[in-house]
């Protein structure tokens, strides 16, 4: 089947003419012979009939058509103009790519959406913790960046980026048509995408794209670019962009490179250290002048030439740029962050406490808090820590010299809590890096005798009851009780005994009896028995809720037998600090707190502190807080000059597992545990084997006594 198409024209040119009559007709079949009438023709294919309307509509165009098409070489003309185009054909070559070019970037526009999903690294920022005086003690996160509402950036220092990237940012659309033509012909025939770029773009690259250096990602950036700034305020991107810059030594965002420079708040700024920030925006390492003599040279070229700017364009007057002659030197390195922890330095356990409290008390949830931002503000006083530190390290240090063999799988867990709840320092181990294990924070041993003082406050404040009838009888410090070692338990029906079937009996160390004593003297000596019956005279439940309210965690508590009351709980040594705290604060707990104040970005999160609570009354804390200060006095004769000021006792456990020292001094109270666990078989204590030293001489008092300025 051939379509039948009319002869070309005689002539040369282009001619469009309306084919004849039936020239697409096929050819009809014959009848054979015998048949009747004829067979109509097959109708013309979609093709053909497409190509006859399109002939028909075009046919108006013809003459058009006709000198628009190329003749080469061309009638009428000489030389080389036979083979150029006519303006004719050039005008209409323009027009063609004008609508054609406009129409892509119309519909470009249109379907270009602002992403919803952000580079993550330029959101994320940094959490900068603060010791107590408000000094900086630690970053984490992978990104030192910290937002800050434009409002709080200088106007000089808005104007000196302005003026040393995009004067016109106020007023242009955006992008720099000029400037984004340049930078793609620098892509092509350079490799790179440097200049061109308004602010608005380079937020853009900084916020929603990759770095690539390819055409299509420097054309998408103009597409974004453009309908961000009909969708966002200019105040909004310049907010943005100044807080998603790289400024060179790790820093994003102006206020931490204003920070990592010249270690102080961007609000602080003056213009010309704000010129020479705003240089490092071409490239930190090519503009920090502590990198080389070159990088001197092109910060001070580019510093001068910004603060001159900023007069051409009417930000700075020719007075004021006077006074800026000499350049800023800014701080040989990065100020914040030099706070890694070396070996026996306890940052990182410090971290981990604040960091966990923040969270809890401002309700920040832990993928909120790894965004980063956060400001933490901590109770931690340095020079204590520092103290406490070096003595747990030196006895950490004699342990291992003495004892080799012992001292490598021995633990020190102490901590100092003042009387209004503040955790002033911790030691959490020799390095969390290879222990994050943290010993201030740890529930694995029994406090042993150190617990003693919770059952004495319990029965003073509650009374004891002998028989079941009847109401509770007070007691006071001179209530006798029976102090020989192996005393039965006893209840109101008789004997206790225990699951095995044996009676219970209490048993002071070294089995040592002494008769009728006081319940102040026995606590000042530190005899088991009277408060092993104690306890059980006070009510083991009375017993367990008065050191709850006095600090200690419910968690600490297990059954509730005999053997509770002379100290099988296990406390962390934080909370034995604030435990013996809330004697010396007249019977008053403050929830032991390491975050003073959280902010994010300038704006207040947590600035509650928790309120102190009464666990008893202040004539019951003191009188446990007078024995103590006997107990203090009769074990350390030595630090008699001190006695005034300092209430504490040691503790030991029955299978001699733990060793502890908690005293008060100068209202805080420092807690200190040492014990041995193989952490690489089981959390199981293991015996002390002589390394905590004797009761007289133990290494807890020692450690105590050199953190707080006292005599051995």
């Amino acid at each position: 089947m051939q379509l039948k198409l009319p002869p070309a024209p005689p002539d040369e040119t282009m001619q469009l003419r309306l084919p004849e009559p039936g020239a697409f007709d096929l050819p009809q079949e014959q009848p054979k012979p015998g048949k009747r009438g004829r067979r109509k023709a097959p109708r013309p294919s979609v093709l053909a009939r497409f190509a006859a309307v399109a002939a028909a509509r075009l046919a108006p165009f013809a003459p058009f058509a006709r000198r628009l098409r190329p003749q080469y070489p061309r009638p009428g003309r000489t030389g080389w103009r036979r083979w150029t185009p006519s303006w004719r054909q050039w005008l209409a070559a323009w027009g063609v790519s004008f609508g054609v070019g406009t129409l892509f970037l119309t519909v470009a526009y249109a379907a270009t959406d602002i992403p919803d999903n952000i580079n993550s690294y330029a959101t994320q920022q940094d959490n900068v913790y603060f010791w107590a005086d408000g000094t900086p003690m630690a970053r984490t996160g992978w990104v030192q960046r910290q937002d800050m509402p434009l409002k709080d950036i200088p106007e000089d220092v808005r104007w000196a980026v302005l003026a040393a990237e995009n004067a016109s940012f106020y007023s242009d659309p955006g992008i720099s048509v000029s400037g984004v033509t340049r930078a793609m012909w620098r892509t092509i025939g350079q490799g790179d995408t440097e200049g061109g770029s308004t602010i608005t773009q380079q937020y853009v690259k900084n916020v929603y794209l990759s770095q690539d250096r390819t055409l299509g990602r420097k054309f998408t950036e103009a597409m974004i670019a453009l309908k961000l700034d009909n969708n966002m305020s200019k105040d909004k991107i310049l907010e943005g962009y100044l807080n998603t810059s790289w400024f060179g030594r790790g820093t994003y965002g102006i206020q931490r490179a204003a920070q990592a420079y010249y270690g102080k708040d961007v609000s602080e700024l003056d213009t010309s250290e704000a010129a020479f920030l705003s240089t490092l925006l071409k490239g930190a390492g090519l503009y920090d002048p502590t990198l080389s003599k070159a990088n001197r040279a092109r910060a001070l070229e580019r510093w001068s030439w910004t603060l001159d700017r900023m007069v051409d364009i009417g930000k700075l007057s020719a007075a004021e740029r006077a006074k800026y002659s000499e350049f800023p030197e800014p701080l040989k390195s990065n100020p914040l962050y030099e706070t890694d922890d070396k070996p026996g330095e306890q940052t990182g356990y410090l971290v981990e406490l604040a960091g966990q409290y923040a969270k809890k008390a401002a309700k920040i949830s832990d993928k909120d808090f790894d965004l980063g931002g956060y400001q933490i503000y901590t109770t931690f006083d340095r020079k204590r820590q520092d103290e406490l530190t070096d003595s747990v390290t030196k006895a950490r240090e004699k342990a291992l010299e003495d004892e080799p063999k012992f001292a490598k799988t021995a633990h020190y867990g102490a901590a100092s809590v003042a009387t209004d709840g503040r955790v002033v320092a911790v030691y959490g181990g020799p390095d969390r890096a290879k222990q994050g294990y943290n010993d201030s924070n740890a529930t694995t041993v029994q406090a042993g005798s150190a617990f003693l003082p919770f059952v004495y406050a319990a029965a003073l404040e509650h009374g004891v009851r002998k028989t079941r009838e009847g109401g509770p009888t007070p007691v006071t410090g001179q209530t006798l009780y029976d102090g020989d070692d192996q005393v039965p338990v006893t209840t109101p029906e008789g004997p206790y005994w225990d699951r095995s079937g044996d009676k219970v009996a209490a048993k002071n160390d070294g089995g040592e009896s002494y008769g009728q004593i006081s319940l102040h003297d026995a606590l000042a000596k530190s005899v088991n028995t009277p408060f092993m019956q104690l306890g059980m005279d006070t009510g083991l439940a009375t017993v367990r809720e008065t050191a709850k309210a006095a600090g200690l965690l419910p968690s600490s508590f297990g059954a509730q037998v005999p053997q509770m009351s002379v100290g099988a709980v296990t406390p962390s040594a934080i909370r034995m600090a604030s435990g013996y705290a809330t004697f010396a604060a007249e019977g008053r707990n403050t929830e032991p707190y390491s975050v003073r104040r959280v902010t994010r970005n300038g704006k207040e999160i947590l600035a509650d502190t928790p309120d102190p609570q009464r666990a008893f009354r202040a004539d019951v804390a003191q009188e446990v807080t007078s024995a103590l200060q006997d107990a203090f006095r009769t074990t350390h004769p030595s630090a008699t000059s001190h006695t005034a000021e300092v209430a504490g006792k040691a503790g030991t456990t029955e299978n001699d597992t733990a060793s502890w020292f908690v005293g008060t001094h100068r209202k805080v109270s420092t807690a200190v545990v040492v014990y041995r666990i193989d952490l690489t078989k089981s959390l199981e204590p293991l015996p002390l084997k002589g390394i905590a030293g004797t009761t007289d001489d133990s290494v807890p008092y020692g450690i105590w006594s050199r953190a707080v300025n006292l005599p051995g």
